[in-house]
C-alpha cells in the first residue's frame, strides 16, 4: 500500500492509502452518523440478515468436523499410496472458505462456499471418489450430489442442516500446513485449469478483506447493500445482474474513497458513486499485477473481447477477471436506475425525511411494464423439475440477449423471482415454474403498422437449453419450455391477486428519463474464471420499480387473449441444429471464428486503465465479439426481427428439414383488441404458417474449445427423442401506431 501524504484532522499519523487512487474525505463519523448507523441496523433485523451466536457456533463446529473429515480421507489416501508413515503423519489438508460467510456477511440459513486443499499426490479423481464415498457413510452427511464437470466442480451436501457447496484444489506441494495463505501468487504454479478456478474464490475474498480500511464498516455496508439489491430485484449474477462478489467489490471501492466512514454514510455514498460512475470504466480495487504465469486477465488492450463488457468490476487477485461479464444493456440500464433511486432514498434518510424501512421496499415489477412474456418450465416429476429449472434458469439471459437484439425492443426486465405455476395453466400431473421478462417497445415513427416476429427469438433459446440438456444426458421426456405474450391486464391469470394490483408508488417516476440515452453494447456471453459464485440467497427479493422512459408505443389499452411465443417439448429427431444466438460466442483460445460483419474501430479503452494495467503480452486474446459495434455511440446494430430473406438461399438445407415441423396457434387471432390512445401497441398477431422463417446454420469450423459445461457445444446436433413431438409457433406481433 502506498502511504498518504496528507494527515488526519487533529494532526493524527497519515494513514494508509488504499485504492488506485486517493480518498475522495477522511472526515470522521459525526456522532449522528453513528445515530443512523444503529438506525440502519434495526430496519435489517427483521429481514435475518444477522445470524444468532448459536447458529454461528454451530457452523464453527460442522466447518470443525468437515476440516478433520479432510485430514483423515488425506491421510488415508497417502497410506494407500504407499507413503512412508513419517510423511503421512504431516501431509495435512485443510478446508478453507470463501464468499459471504468468509466476508462475514452470510445471512440465516444460508450455505458455506468451501475449498478443499490437497497435497499433490491426491487427485482430482479421488475427491470425487474415495472423498465422495466417505461422505456417504456419515450419517450426518445428507442430499449428497457431485458435479464433477461443472465449469467449477462441486460435491454439494447438507452437514448437520447446513448446506454446503464444497471445491477441491491440488497444490504442487508435499504437504499442507494449517497457516497456508493461499493470497500469494506462486501457489499457483503448474496447477490445472479447474484447480485455478478452484482456487480463485478463496484469493478474491481474501484479497477483498485485505483492500478495505475496515472490516466491521465493510461488513455492515455489505450486509445493507446486498439486501438492498435483493429486495430490488437485481441480486442474480446467472440472469445479468450483479452476485455476491461484485456487490462487495462496489462497496469495497466504496469504503476505499471514505475510509473513515460508518456504515450508514457508506450506504449513501455507495449510491452517489455508482449513480454518478461512467460505465464501462472498470472498477478496480488495485493496479492490476502481472505474475508471469501465462494465465488469460482481463486486459481491454490485449482481449478484443474485453473491450465489448459493459460494466466491467475487475477481481483484485490474480489472474484479474470481470466479475460481471454476464450484464447485457438492459440489466446495466435497470441497475443504473436503482443507483439514482438509493441515492434519492438515502438523500431523504439523511435529510430526516424517511426511514431506513423505505429503502428496502420491494418494488412494482408488475405494474411497471405493458407487455411481459412469460417463461415456463416444466416437468413430470418433482426430481426432474428440479433439475430443469436449474437448466432454464441459466440460460434466461441468453434470452434477454436475443430479445435485446431485436430491433424493436428497447428493453427486456427479468424478474429474478420465478414462481409456480396457477393449477388453472397446468396439468394436474406436472411441476411448473415460471418467470416473468418486463418489454418496452420501440416507439414507431412514421409508420402505420410494423410487425415484429419473436419467433427465432425464443426459437434461438430453447434450442440452446434443449442443446445442453442433451450434452450433460439431462433431457426427459415431459420437459418443455413455453413462452407466453400477455399484456399487464392479464396477469392475474398466473399471479395471485396482491402481487398483480399492488399500486404504484409515486417513487416510480424519479429517474424515468434516465434509459433515454443510454448507450447499447453487445453483451458476450463467455466462460472466466468463476469468481462469482452466487449462492446466498437466504434473503428473499422481488424485482425493480423505477421506470425506464416510456416510450409512446408503449400502451395498456385494449385487452387480448395471451398469445403463446413458443412451446417446445423434448425435439424430434428431425430437428436441425439450432442457431447460434449472437451473443452466445463460444470462446476459443488462440483462435478467431469468422465474424459476419467486420467491426469498425473498437470504442476507446476505458481511461482509468490508461497507464494502469500493464498488458500480458503471453496471454492469447480472446476471441472477437460476434457483432457490429458503433464506434460513436456504442450502440449495437439491432438484429431484424426475423433472419432476412437473402440469407434463405444460404439456409436451404435448414429450411427443407424444418418443413417437417408442425406450427400450431394456440389461440384463435382477436378481432376486438384495438387501442386507445397515443403511441403504438400490441393488437393482434399475424401467422406464418408452415411458411416458416429458416434458422441460420451454426459454424463448425471451430476446433478449439473452452473446458467449460456452462456454454453449450454450438456443433452438437438438437437432441434426438422418438417419443416426443416438436411444437413451435411461429408469431408476428402488430405494432398499430395512432395519430
Amino acid at each position: 500500500m502506498k502511504e498518504m501524504s496528507s494527515t488526519m484532522p487533529g494532526g493524527q499519523q497519515p494513514q494508509k492509502h488504499y485504492g488506485i487512487t486517493s480518498a475522495i474525505s477522511l472526515a470522521p463519523p459525526r456522532d449522528i452518523d453513528h445515530e443512523y448507523t444503529k438506525k440502519l441496523c434495526d430496519a435489517m433485523k427483521p429481514f435475518g440478515v444477522f445470524e444468532d451466536e448459536e447458529e454461528l457456533n454451530h457452523r464453527l463446529a460442522v466447518l470443525g468436523k468437515l476440516n478433520n473429515f479432510v485430514k483423515e480421507w488425506i491421510a488415508e489416501i497417502s497410506e494407500l499410496k504407499n507413503l512412508p508413515p513419517s510423511a503421512i503423519s504431516c501431509v495435512g489438508g485443510k478446508i478453507f472458505t470463501f464468499g459471504s460467510y468468509r466476508l462475514g456477511v452470510h445471512t440465516k440459513g444460508a450455505d458455506i462456499d468451501a475449498l478443499c486443499v490437497a497435497p499433490r499426490h491426491v487427485e482430482r479423481a479421488d475427491f470425487f471418489q474415495s472423498f465422495f464415498e466417505k461422505l456417504k457413510q456419515h450419517e450426518e452427511i445428507k442430499d449428497l450430489r457431485a458435479v464433477e464437470d461443472a465449469f467449477v466442480p462441486v460435491i454439494k451436501f447438507k452437514f448437520d442442516g447446513i448446506e454446503i457447496d464444497l471445491l477441491f484444489a491440488r497444490l504442487a506441494l508435499q504437504s499442507i500446513p494449517d497457516n497456508l495463505d493461499l493470497r500469494g501468487d506462486s501457489i499457483l504454479r503448474n496447477l490445472d485449469i479447474r484447480c485455478i478456478r478452484s482456487l480463485n474464490g478463496c484469493r478474491v475474498t481474501d484479497e477483498i478483506l485485505y483492500l478495505v480500511p475496515n472490516k466491521e464498516n465493510f461488513r455492515l455496508t455489505l450486509r445493507a447493500i446486498k439486501l438492498w439489491a435483493k429486495r430490488r430485484g437485481i441480486y442474480s449474477n446467472m440472469l445479468g445482474f450483479l452476485g455476491g462478489v461484485s456487490w462487495a467489490m462496489l462497496v469495497a471501492r466504496t469504503c476505499q474513497l471514505y475510509p473513515n466512514a460508518v456504515a450508514a454514510t457508506l450506504v449513501h455514498k455507495f449510491f452517489l458513486v455508482f449513480s454518478k460512475w461512467e460505465w464501462p470504466n472498470p472498477v478496480l480495487l488495485k493496479q492490476p499485477e502481472d505474475s508471469n504465469l501465462n494465465l488469460p486477465v482481463w486486459d481491454p488492450r490485449v482481449n478484443p473481447s474485453d473491450r465489448y463488457h459493459l460494466m466491467p468490476i475487475i477481481t483484485p487477485a490474480y489472474p484479474q477477471q470481470n466479475s460481471t461479464y454476464n450484464v447485457s444493456t438492459s440489466t446495466r440500464t435497470i441497475m443504473s436506475e436503482e443507483f439514482k433511486y438509493g441515492l434519492s432514498v438515502t438523500d431523504e434518510i439523511l435529510q430526516g425525511k424517511a426511514e431506513w424501512p423505505k429503502l428496502f421496499e420491494p418494488p412494482s415489477f408488475f405494474q411497471k411494464y405493458k407487455h411481459y412474456i412469460v417463461l415456463t418450465a416444466s416437468a413430470s416429476t418433482e426430481e426432474n423439475h428440479l433439475e430443469w429449472i436449474g437448466l432454464v434458469e441459466s440460460k434466461i439471459r441468453v434470452l434477454v440477449g436475443n430479445l435485446e437484439r431485436n430491433e424493436y425492443i428497447t428493453l427486456a426486465h427479468v424478474n429474478p423471482q420465478s414462481f409456480p405455476g396457477s393449477k388453472e395453466n397446468r396439468n394436474e400431473n406436472e411441476f411448473v415454474s415460471m418467470w416473468f421478462i418486463g418489454i418496452i417497445f420501440k416507439k414507431v415513427e412514421n409508420a402505420e403498422s410494423v410487425n415484429i416476429d419473436l419467433t427465432y427469438d425464443i426459437q434461438s433459446f430453447t434450442d440452446t437449453v434443449y442443446r445442453q440438456a442433451n450434452n450433460i444426458n439431462m433431457l426427459k421426456d415431459g420437459m418443455k419450455i413455453e413462452a407466453t405474450h400477455v399484456k399487464k391486464r392479464q396477469l392475474h391469470q398466473y399471479l395471485p391477486p396482491e402481487l398483480v394490483q399492488r399500486k404504484k408508488r409515486s417513487i416510480a417516476e424519479l429517474n424515468r428519463s434516465s434509459n433515454g440515452g443510454s448507450s447499447k453494447r453487445i453483451s458476450l456471453d463467455s466462460s472466466h474464471l468463476d469468481s462469482s459464485r452466487d449462492t446466498d440467497s437466504g434473503t428473499p427479493f422481488n424485482s425493480p420499480t423505477c421506470k425506464p422512459s416510456k416510450p409512446a408505443s408503449d400502451t395498456d389499452d385494449g385487452i387480448i387473449p395471451p398469445k403463446q411465443l413458443f412451446v417446445e417439448s423434448s425435439p424430434a429427431s428431425s430437428a436441425a441444429p439450432a442457431a447460434q444466438d449472437e451473443g452466445m460466442s463460444i470462446p476459443v483460445i488462440g483462435s478467431k471464428p469468422p465474424v459476419k460483419a467486420k467491426p469498425p474501430s473498437p470504442p476507446a479503452i476505458p481511461t482509468a486503465l490508461s497507464g494502469d494495467v500493464a498488458p500480458d503480452a503471453t496471454s492469447s486474446p480472446k476471441e472477437e465479439p460476434n457483432g457490429v459495434e458503433d464506434s460513436v455511440n456504442g450502440a449495437p446494430a439491432k438484429r431484424p426481427h426475423s433472419p432476412v430473406e437473402e440469407d434463405q438461399a444460404k439456409r436451404h438445407k435448414d429450411a427443407e428439414v424444418r418443413r417437417d415441423l408442425t406450427f400450431k396457434e394456440p389461440y384463435p387471432p382477436s378481432s376486438d383488441c384495438y387501442a386507445h390512445g397515443e403511441g403504438a401497441n400490441v393488437v393482434g398477431i399475424s401467422h406464418s404458417g408452415s411458411k416458416a422463417k429458416p434458422i441460420p446454420t451454426i459454424d463448425t469450423s471451430r476446433t478449439q474449445r473452452l473446458p467449460s459445461m456452462e456454454l453449450p457445444d454450438a456443433s452438437s446436433p438438437l437432441p434426438a427423442s422418438n417419443s416426443c413431438r416438436v411444437v413451435k409457433n411461429s408469431i408476428k406481433l402488430a405494432l398499430n401506431r395512432h395519430k
